[in-house]
């Protein structure tokens, strides 16, 4: 049966900057970030840290560019940068975006990350922009480069996503994903916050269950 299968949740760094960002949750869960390099198309950065089962996290900022404006993940991660920063996106993987394509009646974005040694990963991107109007609602992401290039590739230390909380509305949240919440890959506990989005996410580690929020 087919599942919501998790490729990536990502952090906006706040004041304190991304590098300091990355470091801080990197202490917390007890593995260190690299250097995931430049979104140029986007006008973002970000530090990586993959996790078990094929997901990995990010933690990401903006540059002082024009694309930062224009595009639409660089205006989410802006608006939640200088929110104070924090959770910004639970980011769903499918295998064919051309049926996502199909159902939102819309194109999918190219996307393209240059790594810090001049590897460029390639992938394809849809949902940002109702992102904007609702952070609960996740995107989705197709990647278009060797798998082995994936981020999550590379594991050093066995951390993975137990569990997540999110406000929103589960019933458009299913709609929107078109498969029940029921078989996602990960526990999700909904939530009535003040902000919708994701809330926190607990993360299993060697050294017992870490909550970041």
């Amino acid at each position: 049966m087919p599942v919501v299968r998790l490729d990536h949740i990502s952090y906006a760094a706040g004041p304190e900057g991304l590098g300091a960002a990355a470091q801080r949750i990197g202490n917390a869960l007890g593995a260190g970030f690299h250097d995931g390099g430049l979104h140029p198309r986007f006008g973002t950065r970000n530090f990586v840290l993959p996790l078990s089962n094929g997901v990995y996290l990010e933690v990401v900022a903006v540059l002082d560019h024009p694309a930062a404006d224009k595009a639409p993940f660089g205006q989410a991660v802006k608006a939640r940068s200088e929110s104070g920063g924090g959770w910004l996106a639970w980011v769903v993987a499918v295998d064919d975006i051309g049926k996502v394509e199909s159902r939102l009646g819309r194109h999918a974005v190219n996307g393209h990350r240059r790594r810090p040694d001049g590897h460029e990963l390639t992938w394809k991107q849809i949902g940002v922009l109702d992102l904007l109007d609702d952070p609960a609602l996740p995107f989705f992401v197709q990647w278009t480069c060797d798998p082995a290039d994936h981020p999550s590739a590379h594991l050093e230390v066995p951390i993975g996503i137990a569990a997540a909380e999110i406000n929103g509305d589960r019933d458009l949240i299913a709609r929107w994903l078109d498969e029940p919440l029921g078989r996602a890959e990960f526990s999700i506990d909904w939530t009535d916050d003040d902000e919708a989005g994701l809330v926190a996410v607990y993360f299993s580690t060697p050294h017992g269950t870490v909550r970041i929020d």
